[in-house]
């Protein structure tokens, strides 16, 4: 068998594999299974070095990649409008496994995800330095910035309750910013970490905020913690990352961050300091956003199961 064909085979068998976690309601199981292939594809539909496939048959992956985005984002977003069903789904088992002979029409209307770069923290200083350089070199493009594909709703359901434990569950009301209405497609990354900065839950990313008024923008959202109260370690953090996308630079950045410790949690409205990038998950070398009374506003509901 030729590598191609295995390759295609992976990717088949990985397909099957996250449509029977689906369809068992392991959905956890499911969206990540969904999301590795949906990268898989995506490299492959971005690689300039290989031959294997056409590029009518590339932009086809392209496309299954963006379904299994859609299929992933529909079962994490439980705040979400759109649905992109499983029984949708299985109808690319086909179109997968016979890549290499697929002529037909695609059955929905979806364009491949665009490359749109998600930075870590730190990375976008470089960038800028760089297109500074650029500007004052004379260096500049002209070309149409492509379509924008705004952040993945990732919002997970609250967890199964349990005798003797708390559910936190905050709701993001609003952040202030001096310029909060001049941030494209805004959202915010949420996480837990320990003391040394390793993630203790899955990390989960708001929609994108759509309302903007003055110096707020507006979520309105709630965010159900993946662990119970009782079972955070000591010097634990919940992280607050506010995003937004850059046109010119064509990439998404961290705007600020903002974080609640063990002592904080505590049911009812809280505002919270922001900090400047890059995100120090340590909170070693905390720096002030703005000396003006911009905060994160939050509001926490604590539910234990007695």
């Amino acid at each position: 068998m030729s590598d191609v064909n295995k390759t295609i085979q992976k990717w088949h068998a990985s397909f099957k594999k996250g449509t029977d976690f689906d369809s068992w309601g392991q959905l956890v199981e499911a969206i990540d299974e969904y999301q590795i292939l949906a990268r898989q594809l995506q490299k492959e539909v971005q690689s300039t070095n290989s031959s294997d496939f056409t590029e009518e048959q590339k932009k086809t992956l392209g496309k299954i990649a963006t379904c299994l985005e859609m299929r992933s984002a529909s079962l994490q977003c439980t705040q979400s409008n759109e649905e992109f069903k499983l029984e949708d789904l299985k109808k690319l088992e086909t179109i997968i496994k016979n890549i290499l002979t697929y002529n037909k029409e695609f059955p929905f209307d979806v364009q491949p995800v665009p490359l749109r770069k998600i930075l870590a923290p730190g990375e976008e200083e470089n960038l800028e330095l760089e297109e500074e350089e650029d500007a004052a070199a004379g260096v500049g493009s002209t070309e149409a910035f492509p379509p924008r594909a705004p952040g993945n709703c990732t919002l997970l359901p609250r967890l199964p309750s349990e005798p003797g434990m708390t559910l936190l569950t905050i709701r993001i009301e609003k952040i202030g910013l001096k310029d909060a209405g001049q941030c494209i497609d805004p959202y915010m990354t949420i996480s837990v970490k320990d003391v040394n900065g390793v993630d203790l839950n899955p990390v989960q990313d708001t929609p994108v905020a759509t309302r903007k008024e003055d110096t707020y923008i507006h979520f309105s959202v709630d965010i159900e913690i993946q662990r119970h109260v009782e079972k955070l370690p000591k010097g634990a953090a919940i992280f607050f990352e506010f995003k937004h996308y850059k046109p010119k630079k064509r990439f998404t950045s961290t705007k600020c961050f903002a974080f609640l410790e063990m002592d904080e949690i505590k049911p009812g409205p809280i505002v919270i300091e922001l900090y400047k990038k890059p995100t120090d998950f340590k909170r070693k070398k905390l720096q002030l956003l703005t000396k003006k009374p911009l905060y994160l506003h939050l509001h926490q509901t604590l539910q234990k199961d007695s």
